[in-house]
């Protein structure tokens, strides 16, 4: 019987043990990530970086999107490197799979060339200070009136009603009549 708790208690405290902890770390990495972005996002929201009336709520509102995209890669990035090594725990030999993700994203990096543009322009775009929702602008054949503006695509309201849904890639050229 001593032999056998002393069995159950070696691997408990060897890959149980080990995958607890490194569970435990990735969600005090996330937490951790979460609040210095949140801290970041809000101090930066709440600056005047650019003196004048109505940019502060524009600022704050490219500071919140820019959070949110921060956000979302440190999930991606904290969760993909805890489930490596929760796999390798398991005995899995991530080499091949390591290897093969380098191909998966090249092939992934050349089918997703559009999407990739269309989050690059949106980037840019809330750097740049091009328009922000409620702003009248003129672009592809379409006037209207900005609803919504994300990462990949810009929501506008033409005069005759239709909500158009523009891809931020695709935006070439663009009027903004609310900016003097």
């Amino acid at each position: 019987m001593n032999d056998q708790i002393q069995s159950a208690i070696d691997w408990i405290s060897g890959a149980p043990l080990r995958i607890i902890a490194v569970l435990a770390g990735a969600i005090i990495a996330q937490w951790l990530g979460h609040r210095t972005i949140h801290r970041a996002v809000n101090r930066l929201a709440t600056a005047d970086l650019r003196p004048g009336p109505g940019t502060a709520s524009r600022q704050a509102e490219r500071a919140r999107t820019i959070g949110s995209v921060l956000t979302s890669i440190l999930n991606a990035v904290v969760w993909i490197v805890a489930a490596a090594m929760v796999l390798g725990e398991f005995g899995f030999n991530l080499g091949p799979v390591i290897a093969s993700a380098g191909i998966v994203g090249v092939a992934v990096g050349l089918g997703a060339q559009t999407l990739v543009r269309d989050v690059i322009s949106g980037i840019f775009m809330l750097i740049e200070d091009q328009y922000g929702v409620g702003d009248r602008i003129d672009v592809l054949t379409i006037q209207g009136v900005v609803e919504r503006v994300g990462l990949r695509i810009t929501t506008v309201r033409a005069d005759n009603g239709t909500l158009w849904y523009i891809r931020n890639g695709e935006i070439l050229t663009l009027g903004n009549a609310s900016k003097k």
